[in-house]
């Protein structure tokens, strides 16, 4: 799915193509450049009847998709799933909440949820400006798959998993799995994401998201860190840590994770963590910061994370 958000085909423009046109059915650009397919059903059937057709670009909102094409045209063949009301919102479903493809990070950012989701609130309040953030779709978030993409992070440390249909059958991929590396998803040619599933904890539980850019606000990350606690009898019973734009993919600290396990939730916790906890990541240098840069980085703001959750501070 690709794009976080942004619609230019969405609701406002719906004179100017139609809601679908037929299997072949192309359009020329002023200059003859020739368009591709373009696909809005209203019914999730008839998309992954589409999909199952051959090969089209999901288009959720498009908040990545038409930066990237500034100045020429779509040549395309388009999937457009904005007009899937079935895919959008957020529900408890008993043992998991449940968010539908395209719900958007305003949705998230404005929704009464658990302490668990403070972590992917406050992402949420991350990615882009206001208007993008109205308009871009969680689903879109992952399926882009940019090493800094704001939403993977609290929802891998959640321990998220993707779910996906296809014309004849769904499945369902935890998101540490579904997220192969820099724009690269497990994601068939065929199948649609139609919803993100996270399993509620079995304790108490608490989670925050801590950001480093060049500066505070519409900035591509240089390391971000989501922390999950869960809390029992004043011990942390179980943990989720999350470090994003530091490898092609983000990544899990499982030996951080063991290591929490067991100790006081107490101020000061941060200083549990240790140089080789971080052995999962794998920086690069670039425009942003250095490789030792964003490592050093990363140690730092997972402490501090810890030490916020543990000072009663989301």
């Amino acid at each position: 799915m690709t794009g976080a958000g942004l619609g230019l085909f969405n609701h406002r423009y719906t004179n100017e193509l139609p809601a679908a046109r037929p299997a072949g059915g192309v359009r020329s650009s002023p200059g003859g450049v020739t368009m591709g397919r373009y696909v809005r059903p209203t019914d999730l059937t008839e998309a992954l009847a589409a999909l199952a057709a051959g090969p089209l670009t999901i288009l959720a909102g498009g908040t990545d998709f038409y930066p990237a094409r500034v100045g020429r045209a779509i040549t395309e063949d388009i999937l457009d799933v904005s007009a899937l009301a079935s895919l959008r919102g957020i529900a408890d479903a008993g043992d998991h909440f449940r968010f539908g493809a395209t719900t958007t990070w305003s949705d998230i950012a404005k929704a009464p949820l658990p302490p668990c989701f403070d972590g992917l609130k406050l992402a949420a309040r991350e990615v882009g400006g206001v208007q993008i953030q109205n308009a871009g779709t969680v689903a879109g978030n992952l399926c882009n798959a940019s090493p800094a993409a704001d939403g993977i992070p609290p929802l891998m440390a959640l321990d998220a998993v993707v779910e996906l249909r296809s014309h004849d059958a769904g499945r369902a991929v935890p998101l540490a799995e579904f997220v192969l590396g820099n724009r690269r998803t497990t994601r068939r040619p065929e199948e649609l994401v139609t919803a993100i599933r996270v399993p509620k904890p079995a304790r108490e539980a608490r989670s925050t998201f801590l950001k480093l850019g060049a500066r505070r606000y519409l900035v591509i990350s240089i390391v971000m860190v989501a922390a999950v606690l869960e809390i029992e009898k004043g011990v942390v019973a179980g943990a989720g840590i999350a470090v994003g734009a530091c490898s092609a993919a983000a990544r899990r600290l499982p030996a951080l994770e063991a290591a929490l396990v067991g100790r006081a939730f107490i101020p000061g916790l941060g200083a549990a963590v240790e140089d080789s906890h971080l052995s999962p990541l794998a920086p690069i240098d670039d425009v942003r910061g250095s490789a030792d840069y964003r490592r050093d980085a990363a140690r730092t703001l997972v402490a501090r994370a810890l030490d916020s959750l543990a000072a009663g501070r989301p």
